[in-house]
Order: C-alpha cells, then sequence, then structure tokens
C-alpha cells in the first residue's frame, strides 16, 4: 500500500480491513503520520509470515533539516534548541558527517516512539511530560547518500536495518554536525524486494490485488510435499525431512502443487510444521 502523509499506520490497516472485509490485516513496520510510502500489509493466513520478514532492510528518501532539534525528532514536535551554525557549514562538512553514521551503531530510539518502557509505549509517557532516556539498539546504516544540500536542509537517501528510527537517525546529525536537527519529510521507497512504484493508494486495496505469501518466505529452503504429506503438514503432523543437506535445514517452507503450504522446522530427521498457512 502506498500510504500518504498524515494518517497513521494504524488508520490506513483500518481502511484496509474494511476494504477486504477481515480484521487479519496487519504490516511489516509502521511509517509515521509525517511519512508516506511504503506500506507493506500481511492479510489472513499470511499475517503469522511476518515474522520471517522481520529481517528486511527498507529504503527511504528524506529530508533532514539543520538548525533546530525537536521534541518528536521531526517536524511535528516542540522546539528544544536553535542554532545558526548551519549557515557556515559546506557540501564536504554534511557529506563526512553523513558518512559517520554508515555501518553498524548503537542508536537511540526517539523519546516518542512505540518501544514500551516499563510496559507501557515510550510515546504516551513522553505526551505526559515525562523525561525519557530510553537504551540504545544496534541498527544497522547500509548506505547513506546525500542528494543535495540546500541549507539549511539535507536531502538523502538511506538503506537501513530494520528496526532504524529515520527520526533518530536526524537528530544524530545534527548533534554530529553541533548545530541540531529533525527529520522534515520522509518517504519509504522499499521495504524487502517490495518497490513502492508497485504499490496502490488505500482506496484501492482489493482482495485479487493481493501477492502470493510465498514471497514472505523466498529466502529459505524449499520442499514440495506429496499429496500425503500435505495432508499431514496442515494438520500439523511432522513429516520426513526428505535427504536435505545439513546446509539447508532450520526452517524450511513446504510447498504443494506451487502453493505454500506450511513453515517448518527441521528437527531431527522430521520436519515439524511451525506455521501452517493452508485451510486443511
Amino acid at each position: 500500500m502506498a500510504k500518504p502523509a498524515g494518517p497513521t499506520s494504524h488508520d490506513v490497516v483500518d481502511r484496509a480491513r474494511r476494504a477486504l472485509g477481515t480484521r487479519r490485516v496487519g504490516h511489516l513496520g509502521t511509517l509515521d503520520p509525517l511519512a508516506d510510502g511504503l506500506l507493506v500489509l500481511v492479510v489472513g493466513r499470511a499475517t503469522r509470515l511476518a515474522p520471517f520478514a522481520a529481517g528486511w532492510t527498507k529504503r527511504y528518501e528524506g529530508t533532514i533539516r539543520l538548525g533546530m532539534a525537536t521534541s518528536t525528532d521531526d517536524a511535528t514536535g516542540e522546539p528544544l534548541s536553535s542554532s545558526e551554525a548551519w549557515r557556515t557549514m559546506d557540501r564536504a562538512q554534511v557529506t563526512a558527517a553523513l558518512a559517520r553514521f554508515l555501518g553498524v551503531q548503537e542508536q537511540r530510539p526517539p523519546a516518542h516512539s512505540a518501544v514500551k518502557v516499563g510496559g507501557e509505549r515510550a510515546y504516551r509517557r513522553a505526551r505526559r511530560g515525562e523525561a525519557l532516556a530510553l537504551a540504545p539498539r544496534p541498527v544497522e546504516v547500509h548506505a547513506l547518500e546525500l542528494v543535495d544540500y540546500a541549507p539549511p536542509d539535507i536531502r538523502f537517501r538511506a538503506t537501513v536495518s530494520a528496526g532504524t528510527y529515520l527520526r533518530g537517525l536526524a537528530r544524530d546529525v545534527g548533534d554530529a554536525l553541533a548545530c541540531g536537527a529533525h527529520l522534515a519529510a520522509l518517504r519509504r521507497t522499499a521495504v524487502g524486494p517490495f518497490e513502492l512504484q508497485d504499490a496502490v493508494a488505500p482506496d484501492a486495496v482489493t482482495a485479487a490485488g493481493l501477492r502470493d505469501p510465498a514471497v514472505l518466505v523466498a529466502h529459505l529452503a524449499r520442499q514440495d510435499l506429496t499429496a500425503e504429506e500435505r495432508d499431514a503438514a496442515v494438520h500439523g503432523r511432522p513429516i520426513d525431512e526428505g535427504g536435505m543437506g545439513k546446509g539447508e535445514r532450520g526452517m524450511v517452507a513446504l510447498f504443494f502443487e506451487g502453493h505454500l503450504v506450511a513453515v517448518a522446522e527441521a528437527v531431527g530427521e522430521s520436519l515439524k510444521p511451525r506455521v501452517v498457512v493452508t485451510e486443511a
């Protein structure tokens, strides 16, 4: 789905639920209300496969605005500090600052985030005025490219690991440049193998447009089943592992006549279904 800026991810998921006539609709990672772009939905039994896509990288295009830090690390928050130091900066300084964030690093999530603190979402506590210092978490920035520098705005492209906050990245770039910054605009352009150019608007979501859920487990080893094995798998009964090599052991996608039946775990000489996606 191509989410517009403004509504929350929950809002557009609700629209999809109404369009598809089912409550079983989830997603592969939220987008803040300020952001637009690709929101990958999972529907029906495919929601069970979401954990297998949890490690997919995400691509973004956005704008970091220098000179002001905010309470939310984006343009929706209250100003916390401001600086005119960006006026003396050049493109080379900005490029060098962005390069510091490539690779694996510890990132502190924004105070206004869905991270749970004491069993409650951080943003709810932050809205009550509580001062929060969330623990840093490991993330990876695979690519971070300066597209244009039009002070005080930095236009960028980024490819990041799941769990990376682009608002946090904007904040940290501002700290690195000693002038403060916040995320002014953001668009998600890809999630794993899915591209924004192939997405449909929320009002255009239809059951006929749903993709094959097998794409969510395309990275797993695969085994084709006989009709008898298919019946066993959909009822959760183990089947023979079929002589798979040690390098293919672990989680295995089970197919019958080209359709995904289940995901099983190789245990001993058997494949034990852990997630069944086909009706019995």
